[in-house]
């Protein structure tokens, strides 16, 4: 949620930077905030000045009554009950126009940091770098849901049986992989400094809303009604929400968490060949990575946390390209964000698997995450997550890519985990 400073220290700004996100009408709802503020700061003065009245007035009671003017006293008496009823009504005017201006600023997405390139959509994406070697496939290469079915790793219609499309059900060698990629994951975020989470999967609604997934415009979050949970898109959200209405100390930052959790999403509006297999999935594994960091260090810790997603990508000998989104296709909250995509030589097509975000104080300012600095004084935190990794197109490059007349051949990285170097029929 954007601050009422960042909006007022450069008003032009902020609204350039929003509709850099196409978000329509920024201008009327950036001015729309601000007169719902300046109600509530008029609101404000006329309290005090109400406030001042009643402490003038109440010293002005003692002294009547000293000397025995019981009536002026009196008088008295009703004018400060006059004010007081006046602050009660000023009071509750301010209470509104703080949760109208509240309700207001969590319909605004997040502003784009300067470096987020122009653009509408996914094809205006920025490639920042590339990664990792050709893949060189045998012939009749098989995408990975023929992958799955040959080796009996992946029983797509057994989910469909059970739960329904987009759940599918990982069988031996399969589920194994999908352990192996789950602790190596964990592994490597413990190794760069990570301190391991295991959230719950399903939070409240203020925890949704504190790291901006509530209010959900898309629909994209299973709600259980009757108690009014959510399931969780990403561990970002628990992870996060461990740190909302905190007041950390400085030298307690950077704040490096990780976990992995199921995650759930509804990917409503989503068919057609790209959701084949593994492509898009309603539950899905995934390993998150969080920082909670000061201002002036989040850059860095971005910089620190795509360096790992870009490693554990170069370990498991996976060809890569890094892109640096535009404003037209970044999150909601993020001020700038980069995604991590493999290459499916079976598919011919790029695969996302890490979105690595920076959210500067947006999240923060929702969750009333701060720091006490070594001035003493209370600012905001920056917040910044990413996937390290998810697990669905992970898999799937790896059973397309690595695939051999004689198996599927598994990284050397990977291999301890499994306990084998090639996955095969026998």
């Amino acid at each position: 949620m954007l601050t009422i400073k960042q909006i007022t220290d450069d008003k032009e700004a902020v609204i350039r930077g929003l509709e850099k996100k196409h978000f329509q009408g920024a201008r009327e709802a950036i001015d729309q905030v601000l007169a719902v503020d300046n109600k509530r700061k008029e609101a404000q003065v006329q309290l005090d000045s109400f406030n001042a009245q009643v402490n003038v007035l109440s010293k002005r009671i003692g002294a009547l009554m000293k000397e025995g003017k019981k009536d002026d006293a009196e008088a008295a008496r009703q004018q400060v009950a006059e004010c007081k009823q006046q602050s009660r009504l000023l009071e509750e005017q301010m209470k509104q126009a703080e949760e109208e201006k509240r309700t207001l600023l969590c319909a605004i997405p997040n502003v784009p940091y300067d470096l987020v390139p122009e653009g509408k959509s996914a094809e205006d994406n920025l490639v920042v770098k590339t990664g990792g070697h050709d893949t060189q496939l045998p012939e009749n290469a098989l995408p990975h849901w023929e992958l799955a079915k040959k080796y009996n790793l992946i029983d797509f219609d057994l989910g469909v049986k059970i739960t329904g499309a987009g759940f599918p059900v990982y069988i031996g060698q399969g589920a194994r992989l999908q352990r192996a990629l789950i602790n190596f994951f964990l592994d490597e975020a413990r190794k760069a400094g990570y301190t391991e989470i295991m959230p719950p999967t399903v939070v409240n609604q203020a925890s949704g809303y504190g790291t901006g997934q509530l209010p959900d415009k898309e629909g994209q979050m299973y709600h259980c009604e009757l108690d009014d949970l959510y399931l969780i898109p990403t561990a970002e959200v628990p992870v996060t929400n461990i740190y909302r209405n905190v007041i950390l100390s400085e030298d307690q930052l950077p704040i490096k968490n990780c976990a992995y959790t199921q995650c759930f999403r509804r990917e409503a509006g989503s068919y057609g060949k790209d959701v084949r297999g593994l492509n898009r999935l309603h539950e899905f594994s995934k390993i998150e990575i969080v920082r909670i960091d000061k201002p002036e260090h989040s850059a860095q810790s971005h910089q620190e946390m795509l360096d790992h997603v870009e490693g554990l990508l170069q370990k498991l000998e996976l060809p890569y390209r890094i892109l640096r989104l535009c404003g037209g296709d970044m999150s909601f909250t993020a001020a700038i964000c980069y995604d991590f995509e493999v290459y499916s030589e079976a598919q011919k097509r790029w695969l996302e698997v890490s979105s690595v975000s920076n959210f500067d104080t947006y999240q923060a300012n929702r969750l009333q995450c701060r720091y006490r600095g070594s001035d003493k004084k209370i600012n905001l935190c920056h917040t910044l997550n990413g996937s390290a990794l998810a697990l669905p197109r992970i898999v799937a490059a790896l059973l397309e890519d690595f695939q051999t007349p004689e198996g599927i051949r598994i990284p050397k990285a990977l291999q301890p985990y499994m306990g084998c170097e090639m996955i095969t029929n026998d």
